[in-house]
């Protein structure tokens, strides 16, 4: 894209004498049609992010149009990547004592772009995010690329728009439609983008230049509200429907604990009939809220997202891999492989099973956005090998066979002289030791865990599991292939559960042994999710399956210093009852009608909460005491990111650190006095205060 965008640019512009020249963070000449091209090309970065420096460019640029006026401008994106990123989330630091002068400074660029007495065009390719998209929206036309999307991801931030888009978005299309992009943060992609009114046409790249002449000679219809849109003009209708946004974000995001989407709500409730009122009331929130926990601590999981992007760094050298087992797990994992442009192979005994991961693979495909020419590529790389011929010419084998020794152990016999010099295998394994399994593997430094998570395609975090006889070569290769398939790789060591599995086992045992004592699931349930938790223990236990989690608690029990809770018998007998949980139709919950309703107003023990939250937080110092991991900030990425431990927290470490080491402390030691030494305080505890 960049090459294209650069040559068109230099075509375009070279009679002018003008053929893209870079001032700061842009690119900028004029075409022989007189138009004014401004092509964002953030310095040093593969990404364009809305910084201030950015934004003072942008304004000198504006300045020196509307002193000589072009036909039309132009702004567009230099990079591959996409559009832009949103805003330089690291300068929110440089200006948290007055947030709202920065703010005032970036409306009035868009303000100036907006009233900019030519036609204003953007071209959008890739992802168009936050203030990138605010950027657009100050524009009169949009164009996108097909592949464009956009969002406002404000929301993880624990923050709304603040850049215009509270009331640019509303003033364009939909009100609500724009209202549900902002409270959610989901992507409108490219068709859907066009249909909102977000879009004014979609083109390929080669057919750029001509829509933009079309947008310059007026000849492109622009959108317009429709009835609907105008109707909420009124304050009644905006009230009425402000309630009901109200009323479903509660659901999903207290305002207790994301006050953001809250508070937008009631600036469109408030404003929504006067765009500069809201524009000034928009300032004021969003300064407000970049003062609140719950962003600093989103912010913090956004750096705790880049802390772990950086272990991803370097080449992997990967280009084949080879996956054994066609189940869930595996069958994610060469999807998302084939995806992100590596060749797959895929083995496995059953047919049926082989077949079932091609279906798996094309929905992925699809939930993932990607196009006909897209998912035809990503599937053609993706093919079914029963007999393993692509072990010999594999760079890479990932073992994804059921969880037991004996059938791991089975499978790695004969791959030594199968696979090629220099390959590399893995095992997904979750529970099993890393170390025991070397010992059948055909090269033990070339032999590591990679514990994908459940549903690979969702759900981000990889532990990359160094055994002792693990190379560091192999560890960071295999951390560099996380990272070429859009993964988060977190290096741990050798240890029952590794990390995240550690961590939430006893939290999900403990639920169970608050079921044993009594108190019913939906009051257990209710308490994580009040707490912070995406989803309560006993939700959880079902759907991950009940049998799953048996079995890992009880790998898990066998190899740890200190005592878990009591493995349930109400757990075993619903396993042998076959109960399993959500793939049985019935667990804890009966899922025969869809997802259970855990919500429950009833009071539980007065320690409920800590019973279920502690453990986790006392797990986590164990394994930085064990050496599993290396730092604090990389427990907590990994519980974000693997189990959406409560992020407006800012992860269990620093939830531990904020709420007092000693206090905690002293609360394991009450919680041990009442139920014995499975909350005994981790002696890492001591280092910690």
């Amino acid at each position: 894209m960049t090459g294209f965008v650069m040559d068109f640019l230099g075509a375009e512009l070279r009679e002018t004498g003008g053929a893209g020249e870079r001032i700061g963070n842009w690119r900028t000449g004029r075409d022989t049609a007189g138009i004014l091209w401004l092509a964002m090309d953030c310095e040093g970065s593969s990404t364009n992010v809305i910084s201030r420096k950015v934004l003072e460019e942008l304004n000198t640029h504006l300045a020196a149009a509307e002193a000589d006026l072009p036909r039309a401008l132009v702004i567009r994106s230099a990079k591959d990547g996409g559009f832009a990123a949103g805003a330089d989330i690291a300068e929110f630091k440089e200006v948290a004592s007055d947030p709202e002068t920065l703010l005032r400074e970036g409306h009035a660029v868009f303000d100036r772009l907006a009233a900019l007495a030519c036609p204003t065009i953007c071209v959008v390719h890739g992802a168009c995010l936050g203030g990138g998209f605010e950027l657009a929206l100050a524009c009169d036309i949009r164009i996108g690329v097909r592949g464009a999307s956009f969002a406002f991801p404000e929301v993880q931030l624990g923050l709304h728009p603040g850049l215009g888009g509270t009331f640019r978005s509303v003033a364009l299309i939909d009100p609500v439609e724009a209202m549900t992009l902002m409270l959610t943060g989901k992507s409108a992609h490219t068709k859907k983008a066009k249909a909102l009114g977000l879009l004014d046409a979609v083109v390929k790249e080669r057919h750029v230049a001509a829509a933009v002449q079309a947008a310059a000679n007026g000849d492109l219809e622009e959108h317009e509200q429709g009835l609907k849109a105008r109707a909420f003009s009124l304050g009644t209708a905006r009230s009425y429907a402000a309630r009901q946004m109200r009323s479903q974000t509660e659901k999903k995001a207290p305002k207790a604990h994301y006050p953001a989407p809250h508070a937008l709500i009631d600036l469109w409730e408030e404003h929504g009939d006067d765009p500069a009122a809201m524009q000034k009331a928009e300032i004021e929130s969003f300064g407000k809220l970049l003062q609140t926990d719950t962003s600093k601590n989103l912010q913090r999981a956004f750096f705790l997202r880049q802390r772990l992007r950086g272990n991803a760094k370097g080449k992997d050298g990967i280009q084949n891999v080879h996956v054994i087992g066609a189940g869930a797990m595996g069958a994610e994992i060469a999807a998302m492989a084939a995806i992100r442009g590596k060749r797959v192979t895929l083995g496995d005994t059953s047919n049926a099973a082989l077949g079932r991961a091609m279906k798996l693979a094309a929905e992925i495909c699809v939930s993932k956005h990607l196009g006909g020419i897209e998912k035809r590529n990503a599937l053609d790389r993706l093919m079914p090998d029963p007999e393993g011929y692509g072990i010999a010419t594999a760079d890479l084998i990932i073992e994804a066979g059921p969880e037991t020794m004996e059938i791991k152990r089975s499978i790695y016999e004969g791959l030594a002289s199968r696979m090629k010099d220099g390959a590399i295998l893995a095992s997904n394994t979750s529970s099993l030791s890393v170390d025991e399994l070397a010992t059948d593997a055909p090269d033990a430094a070339r032999f590591a865990g990679l514990h994908f998570f459940n549903p690979v395609s969702r759900i981000d975090l990889v532990e990359v599991v160094k055994g002792p006889d693990t190379s560091q070569e192999t560890a960071a290769r295999l951390a560099a292939f996380c990272g070429a398939i859009g993964k988060l790789p977190v290096h741990v060591g050798d240890y029952p559960g590794f990390l995240v599995n550690r961590a939430l086992v006893p939290y999900l045992m403990e639920a169970m042994a608050l079921l044993d004592d009594g108190v019913p699931k939906e009051v257990i349930d209710s308490a994580a999710l009040k707490f912070g938790m995406p989803m309560g223990p006993v939700t959880l236990a079902d759907q991950v399956g009940l049998d799953i989690g048996l079995h890992v608690a009880q790998s898990l029990s066998e190899g740890l210093e200190k005592p878990m809770a009591p493995i349930s018998q109400t757990l075993r007998d619903k396993v042998a009852a076959g109960e399993t949980g959500k793939k049985a139709g019935k667990g804890f919950y009966d899922w025969s009608d869809g997802a259970p309703n855990p919500q429950s107003d009833k009071d539980g023990p007065d320690d409920l909460t800590d019973r279920l939250i502690l453990p986790m937080l006392d797990a986590c110092v164990e394994v930085l005491r064990r050496g599993v991991v290396a730092a604090e900030d990389d427990i907590d990425a990994a519980m974000i990111f693997a189990t959406g431990w409560a992020p407006f927290r800012g992860g269990p470490m620093h939830y531990a650190r904020s709420r007092g080491i000693d206090a905690v402390v002293q609360r394991l030691h009450d919680l041990s006095a009442a139920h014995g030494p499975r909350f005994d305080p981790d002696p890492g505890w001591q280092s910690l205060s």
